[in-house]
């Protein structure tokens, strides 16, 4: 039961972060999808959504919502943005409806059930965060009205993209009601929804009581509701994070919050936002928000174009130069290359798919992976040889492990490294290496202030990421223990 008198006033953004945004590859991959990186500045989007809901009033710690496979990436990345806050894992996609209730779950238990959400994806841009803050002001009007509220963007063109909800008489809190939903139009619907001036966008992004919203998942959505209340009910802490229950989780049917409870109840009201909202969702969005030259060409990164018109340019590394393009997307990154027609970006995902078929890791892996600890990235491999740049944070600490099948040459390049090696310690410094033989059991570690960066050249018979027995993890991942690893290959060093 909740303390009936913790405050009933607060506003707990709950920040959906489970997407994959493949529509953006090469940049955007299940590994590293687009809310994670910089797509517009130089703060990531999960980022910039943290900092626009530190401004609101009466806030408290938020609740953000993704995979087990991001954890430390979602953790380090409130840790930058200096916010606090609990991170749900979910341990399947089931859409909006189940993650929001496991988040309004998690809310009422720790606040009470008048608390209110605003729940919001973090992969969107929105330009204006003074117009975004009296949105979310006069949605709350409307939660204490006990309504239900959607974010409903002014549209400044006849989409076709997006669905539409069309608004009807403005109410006494300020808020309208919402005469109807409308599926993603054509281009002559779109237009008529853009000249008629009641229709906007929709969103994706709401507020209301973390009971309100329940008892509407309840009433329309039963079986959701039940097994996300197993789910968080059966919940695990995991150092700061909150595994949902995966079984019961598995188990919930998957539906988004509009279809399961917004265009059935009779609650739903609608604020108008026009604050330049972009959802990201392809890179033409991208380029609109980056902006455009007189060409109409938008480019990011180190890029050169001549003679080129109404083209999207990014580089996220090499030069790029391009001669003569018309309406062409060019994407680099280290691993692979995009060039399609923009008229025909809407069929990436398909692409990305294809890749997959294939077998082709590009579609959903960098050769720069994330750890709790820091990072690593291939520089190069061959026949029985690799060599890794290996990152670690001030205070970062591999596992205890060793491997059957590889030796490691370890040469500092920055920063100061404490190496453990079958029980003996030494600190290294810049310039100064050492030998892991294969077997021995071994730990790298960060003791300074400053980044350590070192070069990892591995050589032996195998040299799988699979390769490691873990004897001792401070992170707590579950492949802890003194019996050789998981193959996935996920939770290397």
């Amino acid at each position: 039961m909740a303390d009936c008198n913790l405050e009933i006033d607060m506003l707990i953004p709950v920040l959906l972060a489970g997407g994959t945004g493949t529509r953006l590859w090469p940049l955007s991959r299940q590994s590293r999808p687009k809310q994670f990186l910089a797509l517009t500045g130089d703060a990531t989007l999960l980022e910039q959504s943290l900092a626009r809901v530190r401004r609101l009033p009466d806030l408290g710690e938020p609740l953000l919502i993704g995979s087990a496979e991001h954890r430390f990436v979602m953790a380090e990345q409130m840790r930058a943005a200096e916010m606090p806050g609990r991170v749900l894992l979910e341990p399947a996609a089931r859409n909006t409806a189940p993650a929001v209730a496991a988040a309004a779950l998690e809310a009422r238990a720790r606040h009470g059930g008048a608390a209110e959400l605003l729940v919001m994806p973090t992969d969107h841009a929105i330009g204006d965060n003074d117009l975004f803050a009296r949105a979310v002001a006069q949605a709350r009007a409307g939660a204490a009205a006990g309504r239900l509220t959607l974010f409903g963007v002014t549209p400044d063109r006849p989409e076709t993209g997006y669905g539409y909800i069309q608004a009807g008489e403005t109410l006494a809190e300020g808020t309208r009601a919402v005469q109807r939903f409308v599926e993603k139009p054509d281009a002559e619907r779109a237009a008529a929804y853009l000249a008629a001036g009641d229709y906007f966008w929709n969103s994706g992004m709401f507020l209301f009581t973390a009971d309100d919203y329940l008892d509407a998942l309840a009433e329309y959505a039963p079986e959701i509701h039940a097994a996300a209340s197993r789910a968080h009910a059966e919940a695990e802490a995991d150092i700061d994070f909150l595994r949902l229950d995966a079984e019961a989780f598995a188990a919930c049917p998957s539906d988004s919050i509009d279809y399961a409870v917004m265009e059935k109840t009779e609650r739903a009201v609608m604020v108008a936002l026009d604050a330049g909202w972009n959802d990201l969702g392809s890179w033409s969005a991208v380029g609109r928000a980056v902006g455009a030259d007189a060409a109409g060409n938008s480019r990011r990164g180190d890029v050169w174009l001549e003679d080129a018109e109404n083209c999207v340019v990014h580089s996220d590394g090499r030069l790029v130069a391009a001669l003569g393009l018309r309406d062409t997307l060019v994407v680099e990154t280290a691993e692979a290359v995009l060039v399609a027609d923009r008229g025909r970006e809407q069929e990436i995902k398909g692409l990305v798919e294809s890749l997959r078929a294939a077998g082709r890791a590009e579609a959903t892996e960098y050769r720069k992976a994330y750890r709790p600890w820091g990072s690593y990235e291939q520089i190069a491999a061959g026949a029985r040889f690799q060599v890794k740049h290996i990152r670690v944070t001030p205070g970062g600490r591999l596992s205890l492990q060793k491997h059957h099948h590889r030796a490691e040459h370890w040469v500092v390049v920055h920063g100061t490294a404490r190496v453990t090696c079958d029980g003996r310690e030494s600190l290294l410094t810049e310039n100064q290496s050492t030998y892991i033989p294969l077997g021995a059991v071994h730990r790298l570690e960060n003791p300074g202030k400053v980044d350590l960066d070192l070069i990892e050249v591995q050589s032996g018979s195998y040299l799988g990421e699979d390769d490691i027995v873990r004897f001792d993890d401070v992170y707590g991942r579950a492949d802890a223990a003194p019996e050789p690893a998981a193959t996935d290959g996920k939770e290397s060093s």
